[in-house]
């Protein structure tokens, strides 16, 4: 059992990683869709959409680009962990608000049901807990 919980924090660092490093490249390669995907959640006064469009993309790879390094892998795994706790806020109101529409998580156009994005964020909060517990505190 011991030698597992290595392998099983590698395992979730480098998923988790590489998902949030695909997930900024993409938003970052097109932030005037993302701002508009953004719009859709009619959270943020219109002016911040396209200010997070642009910014949040570059938090997304970096931490992405931290844990699959395996440096500041705890400072990585708080960012990670706290933006997808806002990102399941959002996913939560729109359920509240029965709007249906793309979460703007990974594939421009893609439509996810929120039922599903929210799962899946459950799933990547999962692998958060995993690697922050699992780093090394030295490491951190």
């Amino acid at each position: 059992m011991k030698n597992l919980k290595p392998i099983l924090y590698h395992f979730c660092r480098l998923l988790l990683g590489g998902l949030f490093v695909y997930a900024g490249v993409v938003k970052a390669l097109d932030p005037t869709g993302f701002a508009g995907e953004i719009a859709n959640y009619q959270i943020l006064p219109y002016r911040l959409n396209f200010l997070v469009a642009t910014t949040l993309p570059f938090v997304e790879l970096l931490a992405g680009l931290l844990l699959v390094i395996n440096c500041k892998v705890r400072s990585a795994t708080l960012v990670i962990g706290g933006l997808n706790l806002v990102f399941m806020l959002a996913l939560s109101s729109l359920l509240v608000r029965g709007l249906d529409i793309d979460c703007g998580c990974f594939r421009p156009g893609a439509h996810t049901s929120v039922q599903a994005a929210l799962w899946r964020d459950a799933g990547l909060m999962v692998l958060a807990i995993v690697t922050f517990f699992g780093s090394d505190r030295r490491r951190a």
